[in-house]
């Protein structure tokens, strides 16, 4: 984009000062983001909404706005929280609104920026990890008296794995690409394991587990830092819709765990990390013990391994395809990817019990 184009969608918006410049900042795949600085030295998130993957554009933006309006009154009353500080606030428009859509179709939103934050792709430290827990952990909790029917889903059945499942069935009955005679191990996995891994699905059907407000993309760069890496932001909240607390917890540690990369071709170097998953238990649970059931602390585990199942379900299924949905480097990227999830899957079954033992111990030790 021109800096002509820039200024004539950030001057619809009402910032302090006027801008100097906008550049392409972050890591994310899905939405344009560019760090705007201004004549007042005041800086700011211009990001364009990707409305194909977010189709819903209007409803997005409520649940956004009730959201942060929902997180902001609620640290007001917390003695030293600061709203300004702990939240990824969105700017208004010059006409009252929150986004504009611009002559191509496009759809622009203006976020203040974080002054001396930070994020991490990945976990190194206990204590990031234990950072982490508590940053999605007080999340949860700051938004467990929303009413969940107040917010639309984003994604609609984003990590429902029988939706998930259905798409793979979809693809081996397919095999457009002519690939399925190589998948017969992953394929043979999956079967295997299609019932257990409903259990949080079913659990929350039969009235076990309660829908809460969750982020649903609980990866550790969605956290922002302070200069001495405590956790004071939550970000990314496009794809904050009812759902299951497992969801968020075994997505997070689907990669606080894992000892080797999420595409790692050697599975031999696919172990866990406990230490890192010990100190990401008691941060999260240090926060949600005033709200989570019995019942929630015991799907815990189940969402641990549910999560990278269900992501190397999508990626077998996108192979299958012809990927077509996540980038790839290679022809055969997405069936590594499926593997190695599949892999951690294993890993994580093997320390089943020696895992749940720690989110039990730590729940009791919290009560």
């Amino acid at each position: 984009m021109t800096d002509t184009a820039v200024k004539d969608i950030v001057s619809r918006f009402s910032i302090i000062g006027n801008m100097i410049s906008a550049k392409p900042f972050g890591s994310g795949h899905i939405n344009d983001t560019y760090l705007v600085s201004t004549t007042e030295k005041k800086d700011y998130l211009l990001q364009r909404i990707n409305h194909f993957v977010f189709k819903d554009v209007p409803g997005l933006m409520n649940n956004l706005m009730l959201v942060t309006q929902h997180l902001s009154e609620k640290l007001k009353n917390i003695k030293g929280a600061d709203p300004e500080k702990e939240i990824l606030s969105l700017v208004k428009t010059t006409d009252n609104g929150f986004y504009i859509e611009d002559t191509d179709g496009n759809f622009w939103r203006v976020f203040n920026f974080l002054n001396n934050t930070k994020s991490y792709d990945l976990v190194t430290t206990e204590t990031q990890a234990f950072e982490g827990g508590k940053a999605f952990g007080r999340f949860q909790a700051l938004l467990a008296d929303l009413d969940t029917e107040l917010i639309v889903d984003t994604i609609p059945d984003f990590h429902n794995i029988e939706y998930r499942l259905l798409n793979l069935d979809k693809a081996i009955a397919a095999d457009t690409e002519k690939r399925l005679s190589k998948v017969a191990p992953e394929i043979e996995f999956v079967n295997q394991r299609r019932a257990q891994m409903s259990r949080v699905l079913q659990a929350g059907r039969a009235g076990f587990l309660s829908q809460r407000i969750i982020h649903n993309d609980t990866k550790f760069n969605n956290v922002l830092l302070d200069q001495q890496d405590h956790a004071q932001c939550v970000i990314d909240l496009d794809t904050v819709m009812p759902g299951y607390v497992a969801y968020d917890f075994g997505d997070a540690i689907r990669t606080i765990i894992n000892t080797a990369a999420e595409d790692e071709a050697d599975l031999d170097l696919i172990k866990l990390n406990i230490p890192l998953f010990t100190a990401y238990v008691k941060g999260y649970l240090q926060q949600t013990v005033n709200f989570l059931t019995e019942a929630e602390v015991d799907s815990l585990i189940d969402g641990a391994l549910l999560l990278p199942y269900m992501q190397g379900v999508r990626f077998l299924t996108d192979y299958l395809d012809g990927d077509r949905y996540f980038k790839t480097h290679s022809p055969q990227h997405n069936l590594q990817r499926a593997k190695a999830q599949f892999q951690l899957v294993k890993k994580l079954e093997e320390a089943r019990e020696t895992l749940n033992d720690i989110i039990i111990k730590t729940w009791r030790n919290e009560n």
